[in-house]
């Protein structure tokens, strides 16, 4: 009986340092450091054309083309 509970206590022990390792490297890596900002920039809106437009061949003062817009000539 005595066999089974050291086994036990060390695979514990281990379970534990696994879960402090991992911890650990969560918070060296950065996963940590934002938590709300992917919930607010879901929320966001892309069309909003007060946000800035990420495209680089564009003059900044020619209009701005939405990309779901087609225009069918016939």
């Amino acid at each position: 009986m005595s066999g089974i509970l050291v086994f036990l206590l060390l695979l514990s022990g281990l379970f534990v340092l696994l879960i402090v390792v991992g911890v650990l490297w969560s918070i060296r890596s950065g996963q940590f450091d934002d938590l709300e900002g992917p919930a607010a920039r879901i929320l966001m809106d892309d069309d909003d054309p007060r946000l800035p437009t990420h495209r680089l061949n564009a003059a900044p003062d020619s209009p701005t083309i939405s990309p779901t817009r087609t225009e069918h000539t016939q």
